[in-house]
């Protein structure tokens, strides 16, 4: 689809060995890696060569601020990642663009687990609820921003003391645990975030933070070196780039393709450009039709 691409909108045409190579960051989750190749592919549009690098969370940011990438797919800012960029900032300066979506994390259930028992977190220590809620809360791994605030709510709301774990781990484990209780109609509690594919799937309630730990909602971003930036891309690329604009439920269903439909991400991104090019000829505006 890449060349195709290419040929029609007739913005490049140089050889791959000529092509101008851009490092980028990747979050090692599924609806990271599937965001990051939507950008990949307009980066490869604009014919440059995309050279991505997998790692998890701080690790991420560590390799911004060290020079190893150029860029971040998709850095959430201000709450979740902030922290790392302030970091980063003390060693180069960045710039943010576009807006893959609107992050949030979130305490969730099963819509089977009756609302009028369980809509707050503080419902979880009620007797008739720990009886039937499984005690294991199965999470994600160490520095994610769903992990810290997680941990937060389990001693701040007191589940700890009431009987509850919180178990770090992957991804995989964390759906795993969620999709095992489903299956037998049994009450969880599933740590999660927006966008993420068990949405696309599942009907899954937030349940209310009254405390305030999840955090508010971030804006998940291109966060990119700003030197390396203006070295790479033209002024007109730049503003292709901040052009971006996806949502939860876009991610969530590129998201679902790639772990439930058997796409890599690369395919599940082609496949969903192919099926809505409204969204890349708005994105490729500024070159097809510069003023």
């Amino acid at each position: 689809m890449n060349s195709m691409n290419e040929r029609s909108t007739g913005l490049s045409n140089e050889s791959t060995q000529d092509k101008q190579v851009i490092r980028m960051g990747v979050t090692d989750l599924s609806f990271h890696r599937v965001t990051a190749a939507v950008v990949a592919h307009v980066i490869r549009i604009m014919g440059k060569e995309v050279q991505p690098s997998y790692t998890l969370h701080e690790a991420n940011f560590n390799q911004l601020g060290d020079g190893k990438v150029d860029m971040i797919c998709s850095a959430w800012l201000p709450h979740s990642h902030g922290m790392y960029r302030q970091h980063v900032e003390e060693q180069i300066s960045t710039r943010q663009l576009g807006l893959h979506y609107e992050a949030y994390a979130l305490w969730g259930v099963p819509d089977y687990v009756p609302v009028e028992l369980v809509a707050s977190i503080e419902d979880l220590l009620k007797p008739e609820v720990q009886q039937r809620m499984r005690p294991i809360i199965q999470g994600i791994g160490e520095g994610a921003g769903i992990t810290r605030f997680s941990k937060d709510i389990m001693t701040q709301y007191g589940l700890t003391a009431a009987g509850y774990q919180f178990r770090t781990g992957t991804q995989a484990d964390c759906v795993a645990a969620f999709e095992a209780a489903t299956a037998v109609n049994d009450w969880v509690v599933v740590p999660l975030w927006h966008p993420q594919f068990l949405h696309h799937q599942y009907p899954i309630r937030d349940l209310q933070d009254p405390k305030g730990l999840l955090g508010s909602k971030d804006n998940a971003v291109l966060l990119a070196n700003e030197q390396t930036l203006t070295l790479n891309f033209s002024p007109t690329q730049i503003q292709v780039l901040d052009n971006i604009v996806l949502s939860n439920q876009i991610v969530a269903e590129l998201d679902y393709a790639a772990n439930r439909q058997g796409l890599s991400e690369d395919e599940a991104a082609a496949n969903w450009l192919m099926a809505n090019p409204q969204h890349l000829a708005a994105w490729l505006a500024p070159l097809l039709n510069p003023s």
